[in-house]
């Protein structure tokens, strides 16, 4: 969606601003009216119907969907003489869930192949500024964090796994603090003091742990570290998965990966996979800029839709408030939700507040997109958002950029001076709400595929709390590699070379032809279009014009 460049000239909203008591407007919208009339999700071009698969009649967005609904990258006849690889857990993906997931999985005795596409931490990890919810402290209870996440998520979620998450919380902050990884204590304590506790925007309580503003950048440090120093881990780096593996039965038994630094198909046997494949920022829904890195473009939900794996609330993805939206080469890049938990206030071209900026997201960003719409947004050479007033925070807090270091940076990236000048902003591509069914312990409906992290849905329904996607790749990246584990143990069969095929594949494609539908999309697409990559070229793969 392109912005619109009606609004308020820059110079003349920074006159107001400064000369601004920042009163509350009081034509606010009732939640529901706000969230249907601006949302992006609520937009009348942003769902159609599956007509084929898993979730046939259900609603996904439509550039998601000519994903699901495409044609492979590869067939069978691609893989003769491909070289195997055979492993007990094949974790693919190297963010936060997969780095868990491959550690829990070695911890339950298992051998595993860490893939990743571009390397392990290149993710949407280290882009988690915010913080990690956890309920630890005294006046604060699991009940509590498990409401707040079910109301937040709009009564959308499984519950069963938001509470198997929610209690997950206490020891999964203790396994990160003995992996070695730092968090803010409260002012005035020592090495032995208690944690500092941040309120998030839709909660209740403080409940948000955090190492200044880069707390996913500090997790990924001590994950990639235990990665890297457990022996039980093979990691394969620039190796994007291209297909998976099924068996007879329809079990998942391994995947088909691309060595992008030899240029050559791996085929990996596994007794079980992981899918930690991330989101699908990179998709830029509804021309929407993005915070996410460069390789989520949704593979895993391709994959694993193929294989007959049901997703969940697939036309629902998180926009988030404050992305920057000038300078236009900067659109995207994301200043910490800790910024306004700090009490940031976020102010219109009339020097006016319109919300709550603790809010839930999906409100607050929708309360942006609406000052914009109605003309009372800032304009700055053709980009338009609303102001971040961080003078205002500075003047009252000297020294919050000591904690706030990624908007100190950021700040410099533009071009500004976050103490004098305020930050332009508008809604970016954040995250993927949906994703793939699984239960408690990450398995999907397919035997021997499980998944953690933002390629699952039903954890946060249909809108996410800061501080809670950490939490996620935690307690369900653990739980994955563990029941991984626990799996192949039960499994002696040995490895059969002829095992793995693509026939789910062909089952998918022969429903799409008796449906009618053609495709000229071939997916997972690896990497945003702009990227001009082409796997068959880049392989040299020869077509096959008997097939």
């Amino acid at each position: 969606m392109a912005h619109s460049v009606s609004g308020i000239e820059y110079t003349q909203a920074l006159a107001a601003l400064r000369a601004s008591k920042l009163e509350m407007r009081t034509d606010q919208l009732a939640k529901e009216e706000l969230l249907s009339g601006f949302h992006p999700d609520y937009h009348a071009d942003a769902r159609v119907k599956l007509p084929v698969g898993a979730n046939a009649g259900e609603y996904c967005h439509p550039q998601l969907a000519e994903l699901l609904l495409s044609q492979p990258l590869i067939q069978d006849f691609d893989l003769a003489g491909a070289e195997q690889i055979a492993t007990d857990v094949l974790v693919i993906g190297g963010g936060g869930a997969g780095a868990a997931a491959a550690l829990a999985a070695t911890e339950g005795g298992a051998s595993v192949i860490m893939a990743n596409k571009l390397r392990i931490g290149d993710s949407n990890t280290v882009m988690a500024e915010g913080g990690i919810q956890a309920a630890v402290g005294a006046e604060d209870s699991l009940q509590q964090h498990f409401e707040d996440t079910l109301k937040g998520g709009h009564h959308a979620a499984s519950k069963e796994l938001v509470a198997q998450m929610v209690t997950d919380g206490p020891s999964a902050i203790r396994w990160l603090i003995g992996l070695g990884m730092n968090f803010d204590l409260q002012p005035g304590s020592d090495s032995s003091g208690y944690l500092q506790r941040k309120r998030a925007g839709g909660t209740t309580t403080p409940r948000v742990l955090c190492y200044r503003d880069f707390t996913g950048l500090e997790m990924m440090r001590v994950l990639r570290e235990a990665v890297e120093l457990e022996r039980g881990i093979t990691q394969l780096n620039r190796c994007p998965v291209i297909e998976l593996l099924s068996d007879e039965r329809g079990s998942c038994v391994g995947a088909v990966l691309y060595d992008l630094e030899n240029r050559k198909l791996l085929m990996v046997q596994a007794k079980a996979v992981i899918l930690a494949t991330g989101g699908s920022g990179r998709l830029h829904l509804q021309g929407f800029a993005t915070s996410n890195h460069y390789g989520a473009t949704a593979d895993g939900l391709v994959l694993a839709y193929r294989m007959g794996v049901k997703l969940r609330d697939v036309d629902s993805f998180q926009y988030h408030p404050t992305g920057v939206a000038y300078p236009s080469y900067l659109a995207g890049s994301l200043i910490s939700e800790a910024v306004r938990s700090a009490g940031t206030q976020l102010v219109n071209g009339l020097g006016e507040r319109f919300v709550d900026e603790l809010q839930p997201r999906d409100v607050v960003a929708a309360a942006i997109l609406r000052e914009v719409a109605e003309g009372r947004g800032v304009v700055r050479d053709g980009r338009a958002g609303v102001f971040l007033d961080t003078p205002r925070l500075i003047a009252k807090d000297p020294e919050v950029l000591k904690r706030l270091v990624s908007l100190a940076h950021v700040a410099h990236k533009c071009g500004i001076d976050p103490a004098v000048e305020p930050m332009l902003i508008h809604p970016t591509l954040h995250y993927q709400n949906g994703g793939m069914e699984i239960d408690a312990n990450g398995a999907t409906s397919v035997p021997g595929l499980y998944g953690a992290g933002e390629v699952t849905g039903g954890i946060h329904g249909r809108n996410r709390l800061m501080g809670n996607a950490l939490l996620d790749i935690i307690s369900f990246g653990r739980r994955a590699g563990t029941a991984a584990a626990a799996g192949i143990e039960r499994s002696n069969h040995p490895f059969n070379k002829k095992r793995g095929s693509l026939g789910h594949v062909y089952n998918l494609q022969r429903e799409m032809t008796h449906a009618g539908i053609s495709s000229t999309v071939k997916a997972p697409l690896l990497y945003p279009d702009y990227g001009s990559f082409d796997l068959r070229e880049h392989a040299r793969l020869k077509e096959n014009h008997h097939g």
